[in-house]
């Protein structure tokens, strides 16, 4: 029986061109799908007639509510070895079997830089005046070097975020609950005592944790407050660990010189949401992971996943 797989959330539309789904023959039939669903009963009946689902990241919840209306899964993969919207107990109770692909790392570093150079020196603004016959020169760009950059979490993308930034000579330091300062030593940073500390401190804060209990809503109103007028903070976690509504009244009211933000409470953003015309803000639509180099890896990967649960050996099997 050819089995029937669909990719979810092909934006772009390039999910079958950078891998070679033709190895899978007449076994299965691949089908990709560039807008988003956005709710259970639309997924549950867009879905219902697939045996096989590929998910980017974290983009598309699976509760075990999900799960039971897909009589058909047997296969769900998702970008990535770490998935917090799948419920895996329900997946195991139904049958599904979960794998994931490798991710690098890499292109949500260089995204970072790309929205904290992209205000530190006003380039979409003045983009946008050079092109529409506006002023020569409207802004004063900040520096980096010798500017504190403060980093919240420093594993394995906070640390090369660092590196960049001790190579524009930027002062770094770096906070979360559980870093020791031999692991900031390690990578040659400071470790900021605490919190406050190195948000008080720093010129520019950039977010490098993964969601959970302790870090949704790290970063509030009061975080916020503690920040210089002149700083800048940029995220391209997880959008649940800066509040949402205190970051939209503090880019308002000009309480801190800018954000930039890939990460949103809602995606995509819905057209009226207020972060779309907020003051002070340069965002993009969740770019972190989306690159030529990884695209390959997560179709590539999903491919062979299927390969493997065809021959009864899956791969990558998660969590």
């Amino acid at each position: 029986m050819r089995l029937r797989c669909v990719v979810l959330d092909d934006f772009q539309g390039v999910a079958t061109e950078v891998a070679d789904w033709s190895v899978l023959g007449d076994r299965v039939e691949v089908v990709a799908l560039r807008e988003h669903l956005h709710d259970e009963d639309a997924l549950a009946a867009a879905l219902a007639d697939y045996d096989i689902v590929v998910t980017l990241r974290e983009r598309v919840p699976f509760p075990g509510s999900l799960i039971s209306r897909l009589p058909r899964l047997k296969l769900l993969i998702a970008s990535g070895m770490r998935n917090s919207v799948i419920d895996y107990a329900a997946a195991e109770a139904h049958g599904v079997t979960v794998c994931g692909t490798e991710s690098s790392g890499t292109p949500p570093v260089e995204l970072t830089w790309a929205l904290l150079l992209g205000l530190a020196r006003g380039i979409v603004q003045e983009n946008n005046a050079l092109r529409a016959g506006g002023p020569w020169q409207s802004t004063v760009g900040a520096d980096l070097y010798g500017r504190r950059l403060g980093l919240l979490g420093l594993g394995r993308i906070g640390s090369r975020v660092a590196q960049v930034g001790l190579a524009f000579g930027m002062r770094v330091s770096a906070w979360s609950r559980n870093l020791t300062t031999e692991r900031a030593e390690e990578v040659g940073v400071e470790r900021a005592g605490s919190k406050e500390e190195l948000l008080a401190g720093s010129d520019f804060v950039s977010v490098h944790l993964a969601l959970g209990d302790r870090t949704r809503g790290l970063v509030g109103a009061a975080e916020l407050a503690l920040m210089k007028p002149t700083a800048y903070l940029v995220n391209t976690s997880r959008a649940a660990i800066v509040d949402q509504d205190a970051l939209l009244a503090a880019l308002r009211e000009g309480r801190i010189a800018g954000a930039g933000v890939d990460v949103f409470d809602i995606e995509p953003l819905p057209a009226d949401h207020p972060m779309r015309t907020a003051p002070r803000l340069l965002a993009t639509p969740h770019l972190g992971y989306v690159s030529q180099a990884n695209y390959t890896t997560y179709y590539g990967q999903a491919v062979e996943n299927i390969q493997a649960y065809l021959a009864g050996s899956p791969l990558r099997r998660l969590p």
